[in-house]
């Protein structure tokens, strides 16, 4: 018995230390690959290779729907689209600071065809709300960007009993393109979904954990699982609706210096300042994936600085494990 037991403790210790030095060396691996590239200065070095004409595209008459528009990347994707002619919803939490958005992009852009929608996206019901509101104006969506998130460090559960990170970042995310897909349909077969992910995502598996329930909670560790998450649902919508003429595509936009970063990361933002992107560089391939033919892109492809790139770091172990997102969206579709 004594050996048995021996033997099982013996199992669980490596075991762990396997885990321990995965987590790592995904960390360590993250750090270096982001420096090298997440930075302004990344940005700036892949911005040689990249092509003006693709940004001088016109979209007028599209209508496209950007969440999280008042402030950072949302707001600098909501108003180059609205630079394009695009017919621009912005949808934000707070009415007041959205007015305050909507008029600084009607008076930068002289696009008179920006609108404001309120809708909390951490709450289902009020995502299910706006849904149907929207879906009485009868418009087709060309283009949606799941952009709106957040990184709260401590544990926080919504009115709804929903981990907030969780509700914001993969439910709210999910919630709002499902329900927004006859809409897009309508726009099909130019309509895309383009979800803004993060590289904090390398860091980690996918995991059924969704509101992470087990283990001593990490506010950063739940996002970066969210991130992930996005990503494997991209490439599940882009799989589950390739016939409906709808493109998905995820994208991380690199370190960029936002009011988000900057409240949720004080440290990060502080250490990487004058080296983080902003927030427009940061947007800049969330434009350039509204903006492109399809057929230059890759439905379920995770998209960043105007290129197509890898979902898992070299030695890794995250491949393998989004092998579980039929039971994600199974349970996903459960709690709409």
């Amino acid at each position: 018995m004594k050996n048995a037991t021996s033997h099982f403790e013996f199992h669980i210790s490596i075991t762990a230390l396997i885990m321990f030095l995965l987590k790592t060396w995904r960390a360590s691996a993250f750090g270096v690959y982001g420096y090298l590239n997440f930075t302004r200065n990344g940005f700036l070095e892949h911005s040689k290779k990249f092509k003006p004409e693709d940004m001088e595209i016109r979209i007028e008459g599209k209508n496209c729907v950007v969440t999280g528009a008042n402030s950072g990347i949302g707001f600098a994707t909501a108003e180059a689209l609205a630079s394009c002619g695009a017919t621009v919803y912005m949808v934000c939490r707070n009415k007041e600071k959205g007015e305050t958005a909507l008029s600084k992009i009607q008076s930068s852009t002289g696009n008179p065809n920006v609108h404001l929608e309120v809708c909390d996206l951490s709450s289902i019901s009020e995502i299910k709300s706006f849904a149907s509101r929207f879906s009485s104006k009868d418009v087709p969506v060309h283009v949606l960007v799941n952009n709106a998130g957040l990184m709260e460090q401590k544990r926080v559960t919504t009115s709804e009993g929903f981990e907030l990170n969780f509700a914001v970042n993969v439910l709210g995310t999910y919630a709002t393109t499902e329900l927004m897909l006859p809409l897009l349909e309508i726009a099909s077969p130019d309509a895309r979904v383009i979800t803004v992910s993060s590289g904090g995502m390398y860091t980690t598996p996918l995991t059924s954990d969704l509101q992470f329930s087990d283990g001593k909670f990490s506010g950063a560790e739940q996002y970066a699982r969210n991130k992930r998450v996005q990503v494997a649902l991209t490439e599940k919508w882009a799989e589950m609706y390739k016939n409906k003429g709808i493109g998905f595509y995820s994208m991380h936009p690199g370190w960029a210096e936002t009011p988000g970063v900057a409240k949720s990361l004080p440290d990060f933002n502080k250490w990487l300042s004058g080296k983080l992107r902003t927030s427009e560089e940061g947007a800049d391939t969330v434009i350039w994936l509204a903006l492109q033919p399809k057929e230059k892109l890759v439905s379920g492809g995770f998209y960043f600085d105007r290129a197509e790139a890898p979902k898992h770091l070299k030695f890794a172990a995250t491949r393998q494990s989004h092998a579980i997102i039929d039971s994600i969206v199974d349970t996903l579709r459960s709690l709409v």
